[in-house]
């Protein structure tokens, strides 16, 4: 997407073709995605209907062609994005919108430009995000059982403030589930406790929680943040076997310590501050060792929230969590930008995975993998998919792809920036998670260091990008 640039009929295809999947034939969303009118797109339908009919074809229907139509219509009005800038900047009024993703929300967060809300935070989990959550939850859960043989004691799970914001509460409905609880609303809608329910209801252990937040998160969603400190405090008081509710475990093993607030499970950076700072020593080149990013993110990270606590370090119960954490679930929001294409994931979510295995090395000596569990919340598959899969999947479509790679250098500086920030992250998942697959690093070098072609586009785009990419390359090497 490039700001206030109406998109080309091959993308607003592609968006058709995601959004709608296999309901409208592929003739038709190219008819639509190339500007032919209602009519022109229904004798498409009724020739296919005629063609194929011998296979139970049907005629598509006309709710579908209507709002493929519409979305191709609003799509075109992309250029409202530099009108409305322009007239934010000159302090104009600016129509009102619900923000979200196309793919999830409908058309209803189009056309882009206008002046978007998020959603009411009273409300969090909505019905449908806590429906979801707790299906993935469960199917995460038999995932693992299926791959260790027993329930995992702790699950990390990932509370970013713009993925809740976008889903409407998703991760929130997969923490919900781990624990065995779900929301109870008063008689205006709104989320007033998240009650445990019965061990027999849920059918797994409770599973304790480390609820990593990001800043949005923690400073956004106050009420939220009160209402789960409660469930985790309920849940480590309730009367149940400790081989059945791992939250009270390890609260009566930090109580027998001496350990002040054992139930507090919410986690983030220093209050009024943001960020793990990983990414700034890999973007600084300024580290020796996975052990030195680790300890970074444990040091930004041991600040508990809740009721109670509004940023209190409270490294001993951060220390137990990462000992007992099997798995980390972690959101994709959006259809554009993955895990290799901003800095937040591996400075986060790489950053937890090696503070945990390190601490559970330290504790017993063995080189146990915390598992990760990532679920794209833009799509309708609930299914997960492991970290090094997912990363191997992107490097494959995008950096390491020529028509990405392409359309970025066409972009000229913007584009010489954006390759230039991947290989940054190329370098933060080896630090944070080693990862060290030698083909994506060899062939980002052809492509965008060695090819001489490729290497003046770049140069004569944006220097200082093209220094970073070769800069990172030799880092590569030299690690």
């Amino acid at each position: 997407h490039v700001l206030g640039s109406v998109p080309t009929p091959e993308i607003i295809e592609s968006y058709l073709k995601a959004y709608f999947g296999d309901d409208l034939p592929a003739e038709a969303t190219s008819a639509i995605a190339s500007g032919v009118d209602r009519t022109g797109v229904e004798s498409i339908s009724l020739r296919l209907l005629s063609r194929d009919s011998s296979n139970g074809s049907s005629l598509i229907p006309k709710e579908r062609l209507d709002e493929a139509i519409q979305i191709r219509e609003l799509l075109a009005q992309t250029s409202d994005e530099i009108t409305n800038l322009l007239r934010g900047l000159n302090g104009e009024y600016i129509p009102p919108a619900p923000g979200g993703d196309l793919l999830r929300d409908g058309p209803g967060v189009l056309p882009t430009g206008r002046n978007i809300h998020a959603l009411d935070p009273y409300r969090m989990p909505s019905l449908a995000a806590y429906t979801r959550g707790k299906a993935i939850a469960q199917q995460i859960l038999s995932q693992h059982v299926k791959e260790c043989g027993s329930y995992p004691e702790t699950v990390a799970v990932m509370l970013w403030g713009l993925d809740a914001i976008k889903t409407k509460g998703e991760s929130l409905g997969i923490l919900l589930e781990m624990v065995g609880a779900e929301p109870v609303k008063e008689g205006t809608g709104r989320i007033v406790r998240y009650e445990l329910r019965s061990l027999s209801e849920i059918g797994h252990p409770r599973i304790d929680v480390l609820a990593n937040l990001s800043g949005i998160f923690r400073d956004s969603f106050g009420n939220i943040l009160e209402l789960l400190d409660d469930l985790f405090q309920r849940a480590a008081d309730i009367e149940e076997p400790a081989d059945q509710n791992f939250i009270r475990k390890h609260a009566l093993e930090l109580r027998s310590q001496g350990v002040d607030n054992a139930s507090a499970r919410l986690f983030s950076n220093p209050a009024g501050d943001f960020g793990s700072l990983v990414n700034d020593r890999i973007v600084d080149a300024n580290w020796e060792s996975a052990e030195e990013l680790a300890q970074t993110w444990r040091d930004r990270n041991a600040f508990s929230y809740g009721r109670q606590d509004n940023g209190k370090a409270r490294p001993e119960v951060l220390t137990q969590l990462l000992q007992t954490t099997g798995r980390i679930v972690q959101e994709i929001d959006s259809v554009e930008y993955g895990l290799t294409d901003i800095q937040e994931y591996y400075a986060n979510t790489g950053g937890l995975k090696q503070a945990a295995e390190i601490q559970q090395r330290l504790d017993d000596g063995k080189n146990t993998p915390v598992h990760s569990s990532f679920v794209e919340s833009f799509s309708k598959d609930i299914a997960s998919h492991n970290l090094e899969d997912l990363l191997r999947m992107e490097y494959r479509t995008k950096l390491l792809n020529p028509k990405w790679a392409k359309a970025m250098t066409n972009q000229g500086s913007g584009g010489a920036f954006e390759i230039s920030q991947r290989m940054t992250a190329l370098i933060g998942w080896g630090g944070t998670v080693r990862f060290k697959d030698a083909w994506v690093y060899d062939q980002a070098s052809d492509t965008y260091a060695l090819d001489p072609e490729m290497a003046k586009k770049l140069r004569d785009a944006n220097p200082e990008a093209f220094r970073n990419i070769v800069g990172r390359m030799l880092e590569a090497h030299g690690r």
